[in-house]
């Protein structure tokens, strides 16, 4: 039997409406500029769609009038589901400034690299240890900036420290405004770090540099372009020199771990298989975590990637059988922590194991209770759960989802 309209996901519906025309899923991907294997992942709910101007167009090529058709909610106002987070505003128009010119206006003494160092790694703790980050760094960050752009051309003799950290700020700035749903302005983030890399003669501040963008082009659904930056960078640093530093090594096996994702979202998970398996070799060499350049890249990062990438493919037990031999390093980031329970909990949701999806909502709200809120996948599981409740888990289930804010 027909599950009824309003039980569908938006993958559901979009293939519902697919089906109708008569399209098939190279067919609507070759529109919208994706691949089938992508259509076919969103399909199945392996990853969402959050981008709005993405279901847009989507929409128009299935000859959909109302978003609110594809989506069984009204529109949204950003991708995670509500409006713009009230730090964005200052950040969007502090780095609409001329490079140049930023920092100028703010009434203190020029920092000196050290300082700046300092100012900023206490940011980055903030952002990988703070349950309530977003809320605690938004209103730092476009002074941060400013900071940085005026200590760098102030730097003189010691323009490398000083141009390291600016990249270093812009990185977070990346990161922060991507999972706020904000990613052409994470885009621009992760550009002006590449560019500010580029000019200095560092591998690992270009590695850096790169893996950041590869993260934020994958992101954005441009996957072959992650990937061949990926490659290219991977390229700079191969092969790695018999004395090369913990960071060295790690950056290197990180860029091996952001073409393991673009290899699968570029509808080619055997290369991505591949690739994890030279990462792992690479994290063994390391022999441990580490959180150079904030990458997390180690032993556990790769693990967790294997559990992601059978998500990716829609193998839902693979990835929930990877995952009962992952156990997680309380001393990575928060993000990476958290983001590991969403891949481990939307397995479960795609096997239709209600219990333990809500289990794993649960864990990530215990784990983040902000960072829950910024999850399209999460919300999109309150809402399967929602539509099949039962009264066991009811109570829970609703409190949750209000929480969450899929719910008022």
């Amino acid at each position: 039997m027909a599950q009824p309209m309003q039980d569908l996901s938006t993958g559901e519906r979009i293939q519902m409406f697919r089906n109708h025309k008569g399209m098939t899923q190279a067919a609507l991907g070759g529109l919208v500029g994706r691949s089938e294997d992508w259509v076919s992942k969103v399909e199945r709910g392996a990853i969402p769609i959050d981008s709005l101007s993405k279901l847009a167009e989507i929409a128009k090529v299935l000859g959909v009038r109302d978003l609110a058709e594809l989506t069984g909610r009204p529109l949204a106002l950003t991708p995670n589901g509500g409006p713009e987070h009230s730090s964005v505003a200052a950040i969007r128009a502090s780095m609409a400034q001329l490079p140049g010119l930023l920092g100028d206006a703010i009434p203190t003494s020029t920092l000196t690299p050290s300082e700046l160092a300092t100012k900023v790694a206490d940011a980055w703790q903030v952002y990988e240890h703070d349950t309530h980050r977003y809320t605690a760094l938004g209103p730092v960050l476009p002074s941060l900036l400013g900071e940085a752009h005026r200590t760098a051309r102030n730097a003189n003799d010691q323009t490398p420290a000083a141009t390291r950290t600016l990249v270093e700020v812009y990185n977070l700035l990346q990161v922060y405004l991507k999972r706020l749903g904000e990613r052409d302005l994470a885009r621009i983030a992760a550009d002006r770090a590449l560019s500010l890399a580029t000019t200095t003669s560092d591998p690992v501040l270009i590695g850096a540099a790169a893996w950041n963008m590869c993260a934020i082009l994958t992101n954005r659904g441009e996957a072959a372009e992650s990937l061949d930056l990926a490659f290219s960078t991977i390229g700079i640093l191969t092969p790695i020199p018999d004395d090369a530093s913990p960071e060295y090594i790690s950056i290197y096996g990180a860029l091996h771990v952001s073409a393991v994702i673009a290899a699968a979202r570029s509808g080619d998970p055997g290369k991505g298989w591949d690739l994890l398996h030279r990462a792992d070799e690479i994290a063994r060499r390391l022999g441990h975590d580490r959180n150079d350049w904030r990458t997390s890249f180690g032993p556990t990062n790769v693990a967790m990637h294997g559990v992601h990438l059978a998500g990716e493919e829609g193998d839902a037990a693979e990835a929930l059988r990877l995952a009962d031999s992952v156990e997680i390093n309380p001393a990575l980031p928060l993000e990476r922590r958290t983001r590991y329970l969403v891949e481990v909990m939307n397995a479960s949701r795609m096997r239709r194991d209600d219990l333990g999806t809500l289990y794993m909502l649960k864990a990530i709200e215990q784990e983040s209770p902000e960072e829950i809120k910024y999850y399209p996948l999460v919300r999109e599981a309150l809402r399967d759960l929602l539509k099949r409740e039962r009264a066991t888990y009811k109570r829970d289930l609703r409190a949750l989802a209000t929480r969450v804010g899929v719910i008022g």
